[in-house]
Parts: C-alpha cells; structure tokens; sequence
C-alpha cells in the first residue's frame, strides 16, 4: 500500500487455470492417462492383460513402432513429413538379409542402416534443396522403392532368411527383458538428448517454428532437414531389420502397416504436425498407447479396416484437442 493505494496481486495464468486445462497443456500426461485407462480396459476384457510377461510382450512389439516414429518425429518437428516410411522399412529389412547372405552375418545390419541413410539423404535433398514438398518428395520416393525392391525379387518373396544377430536382437531376451525393448531403449535416450541437451535438438524447434527465422539467425536449415530425414531414414531401416529378425525374413510391404500408427503415435504424443513443438517422451506415450489399443482391437476381432478408421480419428480427435491446448497457452 502506498499513498491511500491498494495494489493486489494479480493471479498468474497457470494459477488461473483449472485441471483440465493444465492436463491439456501436458500431452505426454493426457497419453499416458489413456494408456492407464485402456490398460483397465482391457484387464475387464482378459484377465492376462496386465500379467508383467504380456507387458513385456507388448513393449517388445511396440519396440518396432516406437523406432519407426522416433525417425518420424525429427522431421515433423521440422515441419516436413516422411511418407517413405513404408518401403524404407522394408527395404533395410531385405537388403539386410540380402548382404548377410551375400556378404557375410557382420555385414547384414551395417547393409541396412546405409540403405535407409542413402534414402533419407535423397529425401533431405530433395527437400531442402530442390525445395519439393517433403509430402510431395516422400511418397514419390516410397513408390520408387516399392518398384525397386518388386524388381529385385522379381515379384517373389525374398529367399534371404534374417542372421543369428537379427533375430537374437529382434526375439533374443537379456536378464528376462526382450532385446528390441533394450535397443529402443537406447535409440530413445539417444534421441532425448539429442533433442533437449544438443544446439541440434534446440535448431529442429526453431526450424519448425520458422524455417526464415532459423536462416536469418545462422542456422543451416538445410544441413539440419537433410540431418534430419537421415535419421527417419535410418531408425526406419533399423525398425525393418529388428522386423526381420522377429518374422525370420523380409517380405514384401512388412512396412506398409507402420506409417498410419507412427504417425498417430508422434501426433498423439502432442507433436505438432505443423513443427516446431513436441516432446520425445510423449511420442514414447503415443507409441505405447496405440500397441495397446492396437491388442485391445485383436482382443475384439476388429478388422483392418476398422482399425485404419480408429487411427485416423484419434488423429485427427488429438488434432483438436491439442489445438485447443495451443489456445490456452
């Protein structure tokens, strides 16, 4: 108080906001509020469901997706979008066991990492530098390698069976805990820090907030973009190798039912399809959450179809609720 004045404090903005706007505000929470939800869901509907050897299970199958969609979310933390996912997958799956059986076991997983690095080296450049809508760019590039690996098999299935490595990484358990679930593992942390502790991680935000902006400011957007769809590129092909180590070999399409949830996956999380917002671990959320939903589905005999349809409007139900969220901030 000073002159006869009464001065009082103003409530700050977070105070002022009720519980559901603060959830809101934390996509990774309002995720893994759904995971719990679904999870009593589905102990309702089978008892096993919440039986520690079916968990692990479920993280070991949701290793292969959670690769998958931690490539996705680097470049749509960019902006851009990676519609290759598919047949990036698959080929690093059938060139991994195409060079193990050619090459030798020590050269499969080396063969398919630099498979899906050219591929997402091609796709940075057509996008950063040939200045090509990446959605544009991307899916031209899965239908070249779709034709690509048809005429390599000649239409048939791939007669290259997976290496010990493959499979033991893929199937192989480690103090009780399923391989795949240790390598994600390790891929997330490195993507974690590499997105909150690295000036990389702080330039994809930038970059998705304004590409403009980030060139003005010295940034090298197009050796990041390019950095970037390298990355999708690579832990898509990782995705494919681990999958093919778990299936026994590759198989024409094994990536086609990967794209639809990896995206949902990272959009779920609460990154934003247009950049420049997001966080990593609720795009591990996400993924969790959609094998969840997805053995939930299996519980119920949904088909394919349906579960495409349910996919799609989860997608697009996160859309407007965390645009609703942008709002609120």
């Amino acid at each position: 108080m000073s002159g006869g004045e009464l001065i009082v404090a103003q409530p700050s903005s977070e105070t002022t906001k009720g519980p559901l706007q603060r959830l809101l505000l934390n996509p990774p929470a309002v995720v893994g509020l759904c995971c719990l939800l679904l999870l009593l869901a589905g102990s309702a509907v089978n008892r096993n469901f919440l039986a520690p050897a079916y968990l692990l299970q479920q993280l070991q199958i949701a290793a292969f997706l959670g690769l998958a969609a931690a490539g996705l979310m680097t470049v749509i933390l960019l902006g851009h979008i990676d519609l290759s996912v598919p047949w990036t997958i698959t080929t690093g799956a059938m060139m991994a066991a195409a060079a193990g059986a050619t090459y030798g076991a020590e050269w499969a997983i080396p063969a398919g990492l630099a498979c899906g690095a050219l591929i997402g080296l091609v796709n940075g450049l057509g996008v950063a530098l040939l200045r090509i809508p990446s959605m544009i760019f991307t899916l031209g590039a899965n239908a070249v390698l779709q034709g690509l690996m048809v005429l390599y098999t000649g239409g048939h299935a791939p007669q290259h069976a997976a290496t010990q490595l493959m499979r033991d990484l893929a199937v192989g358990r480690t103090v009780g805990v399923p391989n795949a679930v240790l390598v994600w593992a390790a891929v997330s942390m490195l993507v974690h820090l590499l997105l909150t502790r690295t000036a990389a991680g702080r330039y994809a935000y930038v970059i998705g907030n304004s590409e403009r902006a980030a060139y003005l400011s010295g940034v090298r957007t197009a050796g990041m973009t390019v950095a970037c769809f390298i990355a999708c590129g690579m832990l898509a092909s990782l995705a494919g190798v681990l999958l093919a180590g778990y299936s026994g070999n590759a198989y024409q399409a094994m990536g086609d039912f990967y794209l639809l949830p990896a995206i949902a996956a990272v959009v779920l999380g609460g990154t934003s399809i247009l950049g420049g917002r997001g966080s990593y671990l609720g795009t591990v959320a996400g993924v969790v959450f959609i094998v969840l939903l997805q053995s939930m589905l299996a519980v119920l005999q949904m088909p394919e179809a349906g579960r495409q349809i349910i996919y799609g409007l989860l997608i697009l139900a996160m859309l407007l609720l965390y645009g609703r969220s942008v709002k609120l901030r």
